[in-house]
C-alpha cells in the first residue's frame, strides 16, 4: 500500500489568545523513538501545561496512538491524529506544546489551535513518498553482462526503475525494483534475453521510495 513518511522533523507557532502552542512533527523507527521525542519535548518546555501527542507507525498505519494530556476529551490528540491520517503519513509523531495564555478557548478553540499547530509543521516538511513496484532478479552470464547492463540502466533510467543491488559470483545478479506501470515494458525489454543465457525473475512486489 502506498505511503508517505517525513524526511527530517519540522516545526510550527501558533498564537491564539495568548496561549502559544508549539507543534513538532517528525519521523520515527517506532514507538520507544516516539516517546523519547516527547520526553524530550516535555523537558524543554517544562513549565508548559500541556503536551499533546499523536503518532502512526506502520506500513500499514496500523499501530495509531492519540494523547489529550489534560485538555478536554478530543480536543487535541484526536485532531492532531487526523491530520497525520489526512496526509496518509506512517511511522511518523507529532507532539503540540500549549503554554496557557490565561483565556480559555473553548472545545472548539482547542480543536482549530492543535490541528492548526500540526498542519502549519507539515507545511514546512520535506515528505518521502512509497509507492507500489515490483521487484526481479537479472542473472547475466559474464559474457553478455556488460552489454546487458547496459541497456538495463539506460531503461531503468528512463522509466522510474531502480538497480536495488548488484552482486558477483559465477555470473552477475542484478536486482532491479520497477513501478508497477513499467512491467510490460520491462518485459519487452527482456523478451530476448534467455536466448543470450540471461535468466529473468519476478520476485514480487515491493515499495518504492519517491
Amino acid at each position: 500500500m502506498p505511503y508517505s513518511t517525513l524526511a527530517a522533523p519540522a516545526t510550527s507557532r501558533v498564537e491564539i489568545k495568548k496561549s502559544v502552542f508549539l507543534g513538532v512533527v517528525a519521523p520515527i523507527s517506532g514507538i520507544e523513538a516516539a516517546d523519547a521525542l516527547i520526553a524530550s519535548q516535555r523537558k524543554e518546555h517544562y513549565s508548559a501545561r500541556h503536551h499533546c501527542t499523536a503518532m502512526i507507525l506502520g506500513e500499514d498505519g496500523e499501530i495509531q496512538r492519540s494523547n489529550d494530556d489534560g485538555e478536554p476529551s478530543g480536543s487535541a490528540g484526536l485532531p492532531m491524529l487526523t491530520v497525520l491520517r489526512h496526509h496518509n503519513l506512517t511511522d511518523v509523531v507529532a507532539v503540540v506544546t500549549r503554554y496557557f495564555g490565561g483565556t480559555l478557548l473553548g472545545v472548539g478553540g482547542l480543536i482549530r489551535a492543535y490541528t492548526d499547530a500540526v498542519n502549519l509543521a507539515l507545511e514546512g516538511a520535506s515528505f518521502i513518498h512509497y509507492t507500489d513496484g515490483l521487484e526481479f532478479q537479472v542473472v547475466l552470464p559474464f559474457a553478455v553482462a556488460g552489454d546487458l547492463e547496459h541497456l538495463l540502466r539506460t531503461w531503468a533510467s528512463a522509466n522510474g526503475a531502480q538497480i536495488a543491488d548488484v552482486q558477483y559470483g559465477s555470473d552477475q545478479r542484478v536486482t532491479v525494483h520497477l513501478p508497477v506501470a513499467a512491467d510490460s515494458s520491462f518485459a519487452e525489454l527482456t523478451a530476448s534475453w534467455p536466448a543470450k543465457g540471461a535468466q529473468v525473475e519476478r520476485l514480487g512486489p515491493v515499495l518504492l521510495k519517491g
